[in-house]
Formats: C-alpha cells, structure tokens, sequence
C-alpha cells in the first residue's frame, strides 16, 4: 500500500499548487459567472481522462518522442488561446456587460481542449506517475488507468472549489460598471499569459 497512498498524498501537493487550469477556470468563473467555472472545471478534467486513455495505451509516449508532434501541440495550445483572447476582446459592449456568457456546451468543450492541447499534461504523466508504477502490482496500463483517474477526480475537487468561490467573487465585482469596462482585457490579458506559458515554460511536472 505504500506506492498508492505516496501518490495520493504527492498528487494533493501538486493539486493544491495553483497553476495554469486554476488560473483559466477562475479566470472563467469570475468573467462569465460560476455556471461557466464549474463548466470549465469539467471540461479540462475531461480532457485529464482523454490524457489517462492515451497514456495507458502508450500514445503519450509516442508524442513526447516526437519532437516534431511535440512541438505542434505546443503551439497549438498557444493558439487556441489565442484564439480565445481575441475572442474575449471582441465580445461585450462597454456599456453593458464586458463578456456575453457562452452556451455552458461550449464553454465546455473549451475546457476539454485547453487541456488537451497541454503539453504538460502529457509530462505529467511520462515523468510524474510512472515513479510510482509497481510491476509487481498488476498490469501497467490498468495502474496508470486508476491513478490517473484519482488524479483526475483530486483535480475535480480542486477545480470546482476554485470555480465556485471565483463565481462568488465575480458576481460581486460584475456589479461595479468599472470592472465591467476593464473585465474584458484583463480576461484577454490572462488568456495571453496562459499562451505564452505555454510556447516558452520549459518541460516540468506541475500539472495544475
């Protein structure tokens, strides 16, 4: 039992970090209420189990192989986020509020490929969870399979804490007209970060 309860006990460190989901789900929660936080939340921990399946089936390690696939999801990520920045700055009015809320289905999906298209995600789980993969315990891919899952599960809990206290605070700050005039690029300007971080952050294991 000591592998297990050692990667649950180093997945909550890292969990409670925050880092760049933590960022973007507030980020949505605070701009667009926290029915879009929550929303989000699911939809990167949905792309946390697409991670897990293609790490189990050995596609992770064929990615990071590749220099080339490596690269091209790099910066793939950075320009979906991109994209979202521009998207962000070109919605609203100035006089009402600064973002129209997205249909909760799109906000989602957003989630779900903001995670996919991180690379880190993929060395979380080539450099980070296979330290505690025990030949001795069973099938590899069925390991990688459940501890991805509690990760996946700790990172649920972790992003909806996140999502519903953000809610809480943008409900109140969507109240004030100058926020609502500035909300738009400071969300575009976080958007931009996130990007940014992820074309230029070199390889490490914080996931978050």
């Amino acid at each position: 039992m000591t592998h297990p309860i050692l990667f649950l006990l180093a997945s909550l460190t890292l969990v409670a970090i925050p880092g760049p989901n933590h960022l973007y789900i507030t980020t949505r929660s605070v701009g667009e209420g926290r029915r879009a936080g929550i929303a989000s939340a699911f939809g990167v921990e949905t792309g946390t189990l697409v991670h897990v399946a293609a790490a189990a089936a050995g596609l992770s390690a064929l990615v990071a192989a590749s220099a080339t696939a490596f690269e091209a999801l790099r910066y793939a990520g950075a320009a979906y986020l991109l994209y979202l920045a521009v998207r962000t700055l070109r919605s609203g009015d100035h006089d009402g509020p600064a973002l129209e809320p997205r249909p909760l289905h799109r906000v989602y999906l957003d989630g779900v490929l903001v995670n996919l298209l991180n690379p880190k995600v993929i060395l979380f789980f080539l450099a980070f969870l296979p330290q505690f993969v025990d030949e001795g315990m069973g099938a590899v891919p069925a390991q990688i399979v459940v501890m991805g899952c509690a990760t996946a599960l700790i990172g649920l809990a972790s992003d909806l804490a996140y999502a519903v206290a953000a809610g809480s605070l943008g409900h109140r700050l969507r109240g004030s007209r100058a926020f609502r005039r500035r909300q738009r690029y400071v969300t575009c300007a976080v958007y931009l970060g996130l990007g940014a971080l992820t074309v230029f952050a070199g390889p490490g294991h914080r996931r978050r």
